[in-house]
């Protein structure tokens, strides 16, 4: 789930109150100071020992901050993004992947209504079915997003979500995703890991690197934002609007529902 994901509506909310107490900044100066004041605001909302501990440890996350300014992707046609993305490859295995193990995605669909597609292309285009879900430290990027001027109060509660999920047992220190420090086989962002996560293989905790529980919490993702099932997912249709809630980038959103749809004809 990348950086043009839809704010978490719910999490910002909660931590409204909390308000943005520490000061931002541009460079690494102020990152150490800024992390005390934020601590105060974690505690406030919730973060425990094991938490605080970990935002103590994070250190100011410069590829983050690199990644962050230079998002060309985006910007392609929709035809590049495809091609760039690998989108035929996406296609051709997730079909096999499905017809390797019908009977799970399946069991998703009836509890959530999402069909098979759109999850196998989710999991596909964020982290190639698993094979690379990024190599930089879940809680340092996020933090280090959190404090830096240009979005702090989108990624405020997603910061305060990775450390939660540190005081779960769900992510540790050591943890590594992507470099806006989205997490797992379909890339959360912490704030919507905290949120709508699920335990589908009944362990007691939810395990983003687990493939039951990222496309178990997915489908959840996607019916709590409204899927209707046995509706459509083109544009246009009344389940795009979904996908939408998933990226806000729009050539995502195209590439998304035109894979889901090649997977499950």
């Amino acid at each position: 789930m990348k950086l043009f994901v839809a704010p978490v509506a719910a999490i910002a909310i909660s931590f409204a109150s909390v308000g943005l107490a520490a000061s931002c900044g541009n460079t690494s100066a102020g990152f150490e100071s800024w992390k005390q004041s934020f601590a105060k605001q974690a505690r406030k909302a919730g973060v425990r020992k094991k938490g605080l501990q970990a935002l103590a440890q994070t250190q100011y996350a410069t590829r983050t901050i690199a990644a962050d300014r230079n998002q060309k992707s985006f910007k392609y046609s929709l035809d590049k993004f495809m091609r760039v993305r690998g989108a035929d490859t996406i296609v051709s295995q997730g079909r096999k992947r499905k017809a390797r193990n019908p009977q799970f995605y399946a069991a998703l669909e009836r509890q959530y209504g999402v069909p098979a597609g759109v999850l196998i292309a989710i999991h596909g285009m964020e982290t190639g079915f698993g094979n690379f879900m990024g190599d930089s430290q879940v809680v340092s990027a996020i933090t280090t997003l959190a404090y830096d001027c240009r979005r702090s109060e989108f990624f405020i509660p997603h910061a305060i979500g990775a450390l939660k999920l540190v005081d779960q047992g769900s992510i540790t220190m050591a943890t590594k995703g992507a470099k806006h420090g989205e997490l797992g086989h379909t890339q959360f962002l912490p704030g919507n890991a905290i949120t709508y996560g699920v335990d589908a293989t009944g362990d007691g905790r939810v395990d983003f690197y687990n493939m039951t529980d990222a496309l178990a919490s997915t489908a959840n993702f996607l019916r709590k934002k409204g899927w209707k099932p046995g509706r459509g997912y083109q544009p246009g249709e009344p389940n795009f609007a979904v996908i939408q809630q998933w990226n806000a980038a729009s050539v995502y959103q195209q590439s998304i529902a035109i894979m889901a749809l090649r997977i499950d004809s």
